[in-house]
C-alpha cells in the first residue's frame, strides 16, 4: 500500500462502477468516439468514403504529448487522485479491451469533494477527454495489457517528477494521495 498507512486505521468507503455514457460522464468531460453523437461530416475527397467529427472540445499548447500506456489488472482501491489546471487531458483505448475510471469534478480547494466521486466502466469502444480540473486516477485494467493512448503536457510529466511525501505537485498537476492524508481508501466496486 502507497503511503505507508495503517491498514487497521484505514476507513474504507466502496464506489459502485457505473456504465461509461455520455450523459454519465458529463460533468468530468466528454465521450471520445462515435457515442459522443458529434455530427460526423464527408471529405471532399474518396467519394463520401472518410467522414471526420470533432467529438471533444480539446484543450492544450505545443507542450502537448501522446502517449501509449499498457496497464495491468490492480487491485480497485483509489490511492491518488490528481487534476489537470492546464489542458484537457484523454485516454483512448486501443484493442477494444475495457477499463474502469473514477472522476470527481473540478473543485475550489486543493482536495476533490470525496462524496461526489464517481466510477465508470468504459467498454474499450470509446476513449474520453477530462474538462480541466476534473480529478481523476489513472484508469483501471479490467483485462491483461490494456493498451491507452493518453494525451496530455510533457509539462505535467515533468510535475510527475516533483514529488514530495508521496505526493506530486507543479503549474499543470496536483496528484493527492488519499490514503496518506486521510487514512480512506476508496474501493471501486465492479
Amino acid at each position: 500500500m502507497d503511503g505507508g498507512a495503517n491498514k487497521a486505521q484505514l476507513t474504507r468507503r466502496v464506489i459502485p462502477v457505473k456504465a461509461a455514457t455520455a450523459e454519465a460522464l458529463a460533468p468530468y468531460g466528454t465521450i471520445i468516439g462515435r457515442a459522443a453523437g458529434a455530427t460526423p461530416a464527408a471529405s471532399a475527397f474518396y467519394d463520401g468514403k472518410v467522414t471526420t467529427a470533432k467529438p471533444a472540445a480539446f484543450k492544450s499548447d505545443e507542450d502537448t504529448c501522446l502517449s501509449l500506456a499498457t496497464i495491468q489488472p490492480r487491485p480497485f482501491e483509489v490511492t491518488y487522485l490528481e487534476r489537470h489546471f492546464k489542458h484537457t487531458q484523454c485516454f483512448i483505448p486501443l484493442g477494444g479491451k475495457p477499463f474502469v475510471a473514477i472522476f470527481g469534478v473540478p473543485t475550489e480547494g486543493d482536495m476533490p469533494d470525496l462524496e461526489k466521486l464517481e466510477a465508470f466502466r468504459f467498454d474499450g469502444q470509446n476513449g474520453f477527454c477530462m474538462h480541466v480540473g476534473t480529478w481523476h486516477e489513472f484508469p483501471f485494467a479490467l483485462v491483461p495489457e490494456t493498451d491507452v493512448i493518453v494525451i496530455l503536457r510533457n509539462e505535467t510529466n515533468r510535475n510527475l517528477g516533483n514529488i514530495a511525501n508521496n505526493e506530486a505537485s507543479g503549474p499543470d498537476l496536483q496528484k493527492r494521495n488519499i490514503v496518506q492524508r486521510l487514512g480512506l481508501v476508496l474501493e471501486l466496486k465492479v
